[in-house]
């Protein structure tokens, strides 16, 4: 046992670690400015060492090999468009035929003594758990991106920093410890969801211990604005918050605490993707770790920059379990590549705009849940909570949005009428509106279990 025991420490050379993906700050005065051209020569030397590795791994080798593609067809970035895309459904194939990891993962957990390996299972939002093994690699590389992230929302070395992130199996709550303790040097305070650690005693510890950040939801941290009012302190006197790297209502979280939020993307699989800068003209790509494609949700073809369509992840970071292709399904669009106003020439794309596979189509509208959420929240007398459901009324396919309100009984007729209106007059069909107290729709979203929460269910027959 000895002579095969490979500890984690051991497992990584962190400096060439950092040569590969720098860390912050010394990222966002080197690799962050770099030309289109050193950008996209890296891009493609990492992506053909990707291929190599994912060709060994039986999901990627079937799937290549039956489109007659393989490593040696990538010779221009273009070439990525020739190797299948594959979705969320061929990895559940995968666990089914063969459990209970699949035939997708690129690391083994039976060799963790000479490959130390975690397991992190996906948040279920859209269906089963996925897991994905991580080597101690994958861990690292994904601890400094995510490292970046918060950098750049404004969390700086040494920080005091609250984790209210809810520790499972999935890794959000890890990973973001990983970033903060190893990369930021950031004092962690590991609180937990509101069911650990009451929210009272949240913000207590937050306001005791200065912290610069509290990391959790949107819905959440805004509900800790709350209880702090209660408790006689103001969120944005008595806090030492210089960082929103909560995903939410903006306007709501930058008016609660007086702090500039930036929006970002990422996914389990992968972790952080890409994030906003202060000019706030999309999301910067890490491509020294990722490169983004824009597909077509029915076909899956690439689309012109600009066009919304599906995120097409291939990750060119990792040593264990391959993202090549992956149609994550999420929607959103790509900038053209042009130099942002902060500097940087990395590739930008556009916000999460809503779930590719929860699309609907309503008597012959293309309709997405998030899309129905975005438009029907904007009246100021509606909390940021909502839940759409399908369903089948006779011989016709309806859909319902719920929304939360807390306004008096007499104003809520009319303020349903309201959205409803403005759902017919943006997506030119009509969809029902039924108004909610706060708390009541929290079984159907989950959102204070959940590291996402759920908006759309479909409950018309086979949905």
């Amino acid at each position: 046992m000895s002579g095969t025991l490979r500890r984690p420490f051991e497992a990584v050379d962190h400096a060439a670690l950092m040569a590969a993906h720098a860390p912050p700050p010394e990222y966002f005065e080197g690799d962050w400015l770099l030309g289109p051209e050193e950008i996209e020569a890296r891009q493609l030397a990492r992506l053909r060492e990707r291929a190599e590795r994912a060709y060994r791994v039986p999901f990627f080798r079937k799937r290549w090999d039956a489109a007659g593609v393989g490593p040696g067809d990538l010779q221009r970035l273009d070439d990525l468009s020739r190797f299948p895309a594959y979705r969320v459904d061929d990895i559940r194939q995968s666990i089914e035929a063969n459990p209970p990891l699949g035939d997708y993962q690129g690391a083994s957990i039976d060799g963790a003594c000479e490959e130390p390996v975690r397991i992190f299972m996906s948040g279920a939002t859209t269906g089963a758990p996925r897991p994905t093994v991580y080597t101690q690699w994958d861990r690292e590389a994904g601890a400094i991106l995510m490292a970046r992230a918060l950098y750049l929302q404004g969390v700086r070395p040494g920080d005091v920093v609250l984790n209210a992130w809810a520790y499972s199996t999935h890794n959000g709550a890890f990973a973001f410890d990983e970033a903060l303790h190893k990369w930021l040097n950031c004092v962690v305070l590991t609180t937990g969801t509101g069911n650990v650690t009451s929210s009272r005693r949240q913000v207590e510890l937050a306001h005791q211990y200065q912290a610069t950040a509290i990391l959790t939801t949107g819905d959440y941290l805004l509900h800790l604005a709350e209880v702090a009012r209660e408790m006689g302190l103001d969120p944005k006197k008595d806090f030492n918050l210089k960082a929103l790297p909560n995903i939410g209502d903006r306007a709501k979280l930058e008016e609660s605490f007086g702090v500039a939020n930036y929006q970002s993307y990422g996914f389990h699989e992968v972790q952080w993707v890409s994030v906003e800068c202060p000019e706030r003209q999309g999301l910067h790509v890490f491509e020294d770790a990722f490169v983004v494609q824009i597909v077509d949700p029915e076909s899956g073809e690439p689309v012109p920059d600009g066009e919304t369509g599906g995120i097409c992840i291939t990750e060119i970071y990792k040593t264990g379990s391959p993202q090549f292709r992956y149609d994550i399904q999420d929607l959103s669009f790509l900038y053209p590549r042009e130099q942002c106003a902060c500097g940087s020439w990395l590739r930008r794309m556009g916000p999460f705009a809503g779930r590719g596979d929860n699309m609907v189509k309503l008597r012959g509208v293309n309709v997405w849940p998030e899309a129905i959420g975005e438009i029907a929240l904007d009246d100021p007398r509606l909390e940021p909570d909502w839940f759409v459901r399908a369903l089948r009324e006779g011989n016709r396919d309806e859909m319902v949005v719920h929304l939360v309100c807390g306004a008096p009984e007499a104003e809520r007729p009319a303020i349903a009428r309201a959205a409803e209106e403005r759902l017919k007059d943006r997506l030119g069909v009509r969809i029902g509106v039924e108004l909610a107290l706060p708390g009541e729709l929290d079984d159907w979203t989950e959102l204070h279990s959940s590291p996402k929460p759920k908006r759309f269910r479909d409950e018309r027959e086979g949905g």
